[in-house]
């Protein structure tokens, strides 16, 4: 197997650099949404959704890798990244709304959307509701509701949990934080040994940056209720149901080193969507467009012919 830097190529060092950024008024927030710098605005537009406790930033060399094809913009939802967040908008019901009033505002053609792990379900949830405004969907591990009992559910349960939930994260907070960059290297990459050092040194300035904002945990916390909530609502209404109403084709990657969502879903998810391709990456955890960004541009590029 290549290292990352080997496959990644000049991707590597774009994995460091930051987007160009402005705010966006939506829903009652200034959202901080970055443009993908070097895109003709001729090209179909892309709208690149982060994870739980993720940010814009996350998509940073694919959506380098893929300027001469769509134009990218990529936001931070509100509680994440430099958006503040907003009372009652941390669901993942609540961010598809959210989206879709970006993409009005934004673009007047359908949008190649892409989604990763809680951005994924809010992603599969818009392109449900509006499947007309969407040309593709592009989803890396998608939270989507899972029938196995993980160490992630658990996760999820206790930080749902009223009282347990902010003392958890509390606790987390109160560890060294080189221990925790550790952790949560090893949690969200399947190799992080192999990442390059400009890219880890982005995702340690980022996780420096998230200690210095109040709004964190309270954000983590409506985030991992809605998933939890996701994984118990009733057949009609659940995230399978949306699934099968979208339209457009779409990618599935998955990561065999992904800790956090269960790569054994993927055939499942595969045979959810009417019109579904599947891309598993053994090596690669639970951000393949960080950490494999090329087989996930490959990957969309054969989608999309």
């Amino acid at each position: 197997m290549e290292s990352y830097a080997a496959v990644t190529g000049a991707g590597a060092s774009q994995g460091a650099q930051e987007w160009p950024a402005r705010t966006v008024p939506v829903s009652g927030v200034d959202l901080l949404v970055r443009d993908v710098p070097g895109a003709d605005k001729s090209l179909p537009p892309a709208l690149y959704v982060h994870g739980l406790g993720g940010s814009s930033l996350n998509w940073t060399t694919l959506g380098l890798l893929l300027n001469d094809t769509v134009r990218g913009i990529a936001p931070d939802l509100p509680g994440f990244g430099q958006t503040p967040p907003v009372t009652g908008m941390g669901g993942i019901s609540e961010q598809a709304d959210l989206l879709g009033e970006l993409m009005d505002r934004e673009f007047d053609e359908p949008v190649h959307l892409f989604g990763n792990s809680m951005g994924g379900a809010a992603a599969v949830a818009l392109a449900a509701r509006r499947p007309d405004h969407v040309a593709s969907l592009t989803l890396v591990s998608p939270a989507l509701p899972h029938p196995r009992i993980s160490a992630s559910a658990l996760w999820f349960t206790a930080v749902s949990t009223p009282r347990l939930g902010p003392a958890v994260l509390e606790r987390t907070r109160r560890i060294p934080f080189e221990r925790r960059l550790k952790a949560s290297l090893s949690v969200i990459f399947g190799e992080p040994r192999l990442l390059p050092p400009e890219v880890l040194e982005a995702y340690e300035a980022e996780l420096r940056a998230r200690d210095t904002q109040t709004w964190g945990p309270q954000a983590t916390l409506e985030g991992a209720r809605s998933i939890l909530s996701s994984q118990f609502a009733p057949p009609r209404r659940s995230l399978w149901a949306d699934a099968a109403k979208v339209r457009c084709p779409v990618l599935l990657v998955y990561g065999g080193r992904d800790r956090l969502v269960d790569a054994r879903i993927r055939l499942k998810a595969q045979q959810a969507f009417p019109d579904a391709r599947l891309l598993y990456l053994p090596r690669s955890g639970h951000v393949a467009q960080m950490e494999h960004p090329q087989e996930v541009e490959r990957g969309f590029r054969q989608l999309i012919r």
